[in-house]
C-alpha cells in the first residue's frame, strides 16, 4: 500500500522530471470556459483510482490464486507487475508531458489504465492477469505525474494552489486508506474482477470529462531528445529481472539457471542504466544529485521503509483469510485501523517537522515500526485480530505515517527549486522499488519457511503457514531498524517548509 503522508511536503513548486509542464511550457492559450474545481476533480479521481490499485487487490488474492490456479510465486506478480511497472517508469512518465504535452500524457495514461483494468477483469489465467496488472502501472506511471501538473498548471496563485495541493493529498490519503476496504467488499459481494472493473466507468467518465474541462498544453521543447528511453527501459528490465530472480528461488535451488540467470541479467542491467544515466544529455536521474547526502540517505530509508510495508499488507491478508479464515470484508475492515494510523503519523509530522527537523521523526518512525513488526512477528496459527494484530500492526503503521513526510523533505532539502520535484519523484520511486524488492524477498522467505516446516510436520499446515509469515515480519523488522539506523546520517538542517 502506498504511504499517503508523502504529497503533503510543502516544498517549492518543482519544474522537472515530475512536473516537466511546469519548467518547460505553459498552458497554450484556450479560450473555452474552463472550470478549475472541475480540472481539480478530475486530477484528484484519476490520482485516487491509481493509488487505489496499489492496495485494492491485496485482500482480493486468495479468491484470484482459487479461481486462476496461481502459484505462490504467481500470487506475488499479481501486485508486483503493477509495482514495477509503475516504479519503473514513474520518472519517464514525468517526462511524458515535456514530449507530449500535459493534457496529452494525461488522457494517454487514463486510457492505458482503464483499458488494462477491463482486460485484468476479463482474464482467464494468470499470465493475462498479470500482463493487465503490468500495462495498468505503465498508465499510472504517465498518469499520476501528469495529475500534479495539471493543478501546478492551472493553480498558479499561492493561496489556490496551496488549497488544491491540499485537496490533491488528502485524495491521495484516501485512496491508501480505502483500498484494501473497498477491495474486501468488491470481491466479497460483486466478486475479485470488480477490484479491476470498478476502474472502468470510472476511467471512462473522467476521460470524457477531460476532453471537456481539461485545456490543451503545449508539448515541451526537445521532443525525444529529452526523452531517457534507454535508461527507463534498462531500469525497468533490470528491477523485473531481479525479482524473477529472487521470486523463482521459491520453487528452484539458488545453483539453478532459473535463478542466477535472471539474478545476474538485473545487476547487468542496472549497471547498463548507471552507465547510461552518466552519458546521456537528460537522463532520468542525474547521478550528480546522488552525491548529496540528504537525498541518498533519505531514499535508502525509504528503500527499507517499503520493503517492509508493502510486504506487511500481502503477507497480513493472506494471514487473515487463510489463518483466521475472516472473510473478504472482515479483511479489508481490518486494514483499516493502520491506514488511520498513517494518516495520523502522516498529519503529527506535518505539524511538528518544522520544530524537530526530519531527522527525529524518521529515526523514530522508523524505530517504532521496528518494534511494530517484531510484535507481529509473534503471530499464532490459534490467534486473534485482537491479542495478537492490532496493537503491532497500528504501531507499525503509525511509525510508517511518521517517516514517510520527513523522507519528502530530507530528500529535497538543500535543493534548487528546478531539482525539488525531481528528489521528490525520485523518493517516490524508491518506496515502489524497495515494496516490490521486498515483497519478492519476503514473501519467497515466508514460502521457504513453510515448505520446511511441512516436510517436518505434514499436517501441521496452518501451523507452518504462520511460521513463515512471522519469520519473514521479523526480517521486515531488520529492514525497518536498518533505515532507522541510516536515519541517522540524514543531515540535521533537512527541516520542514512551513506555509
Amino acid at each position: 500500500m502506498p504511504d499517503p503522508s508523502a504529497p503533503t511536503t510543502r516544498t517549492p513548486a518543482p519544474r522537472d522530471a515530475l512536473h516537466p509542464a511546469a519548467a518547460h511550457a505553459g498552458p497554450e492559450p484556450d479560450r473555452r470556459p474552463r472550470s478549475t474545481a472541475a480540472v481539480l476533480f478530475i486530477a484528484c479521481a484519476a490520482q485516487f483510482m491509481v493509488i487505489l490499485d496499489v492496495s485494492i487487490v491485496n485482500v482480493a488474492l486468495p479468491s484470484i490464486r482459487a479461481e486462476l490456479h496461481l502459484s505462490g510465486a504467481g500470487q506475488q506478480w499479481i501486485v508486483n507487475s503493477y509495482t514495477l511497472g509503475f516504479a519503473g517508469l514513474l520518472l519517464l512518465g514525468g517526462r511524458a508531458a515535456d514530449l507530449v504535452g500535459t493534457k496529452r500524457a494525461f488522457l494517454t495514461g487514463l486510457a492505458a489504465f482503464t483499458a488494462a483494468s477491463l482486460a485484468g477483469g476479463l482474464a482467464t489465467d494468470g499470465a493475462l492477469l498479470i500482463t493487465a496488472r503490468a500495462v495498468q502501472g505503465i498508465g499510472g506511471a504517465v498518469l499520476a505525474p501528469a495529475t500534479l501538473t495539471l493543478i501546478m498548471t492551472t493553480f498558479t496563485e499561492p493561496a489556490a494552489r496551496t488549497r488544491a495541493m491540499g485537496a490533491w493529498s488528502a485524495v491521495m490519503a484516501a485512496g491508501g486508506a480505502a483500498g484494501a476496504v473497498i477491495g474486501g467488499v468488491l470481491t466479497e459481494y460483486a466478486g475479485w474482477r470488480w477490484v479491476l472493473f470498478v476502474n472502468v466507468p470510472i476511467g471512462v467518465a473522467l476521460l470524457a470529462a477531460a476532453l471537456v474541462y481539461v485545456p490543451a498544453t503545449a508539448s515541451g521543447r526537445g521532443g525525444l531528445r529529452r526523452l531517457d528511453l534507454p535508461g527507463a527501459v534498462s531500469v525497468t528490465a533490470g528491477l523485473t529481472a531481479l525479482v524473477y530472480g529472487i521470486i523463482s528461488t521459491e520453487t528452484h535451488r539458488w545453483d539453478s539457471p532459473t535463478v542466477w540467470a535472471p539474478l545476474a541479467a538485473g545487476v547487468l542491467l542496472l549497471l547498463a542504466f548507471l552507465a547510461v544515466e552518466s552519458k546521456v544529455a537528460h537522463p532520468l536521474v542525474p547521478l550528480a544529485v546522488l552525491r548529496r547526502r540528504g537525498l541518498a540517505t533519505a531514499n535508502l530509508v525509504v528503500l527499507g521503509m517499503g520493503a517492509a510495508s508493502f510486504a506487511m499488507w500481502f503477507l497480513l491478508s493472506l494471514y487473515f483469510q487463510q489463518i483466521l479464515h475472516y472473510s473478504a470484508v472482515e479483511a479489508g475492515l481490518c486494514f483499516l485501523p493502520g491506514s488511520l494510523a498513517i494518516i495520523v503519523g502522516a498529519q503529527l509530522a506535518t505539524r511538528i517537522i518544522a520544530r524537530t527537523g526530519a531527522r527525529p521523526l524518521l529515526v523514530v518512525g522508523m524505530a517504532l515500526s521496528t518494534v511494530g513488526f517484531v510484535w507481529l512477528s509473534w503471530i499464532r496459527a490459534d490467534g486473534n485480530y485482537a491479542t495478537d494484530v492490532a496493537a503491532p500492526f497500528v504501531l507499525a503503521t503509525f511509525g510508517t505515517g511518521l517517516a514517510t513526510m520527513p523522507a519528502t523533505v530530507a530528500a529535497t532539502s538543500g535543493t534548487d527549486r528546478a531539482e525539488a520535484g525531481l528528489a521528490s519523484g525520485f523518493v517516490n520511486t524508491s518506496r515502489q522499488v524497495g515494496g516490490a524488492v521486498g515483497l519478492a524477498l519476503l514473501a519467497t522467505i515466508a514460502s521457504h519457511i513453510t515448505t520446511g516446516r511441512l516436510a517436518a510436520h505434514p499436517q501441521d499446515v496452518q501451523q507452518a503457514l504462520t511460521a513463515g509469515y512471522g519469520r519473514a515480519l521479523l526480517i521486515a523488522a531488520v529492514f525497518t531498524a536498518c533505515a532507522a539506523l541510516g536515519a541517522l546520517a540524514v543531515p540535521g538542517r533537512a527541516r520542514g517548509v512551513t506555509s
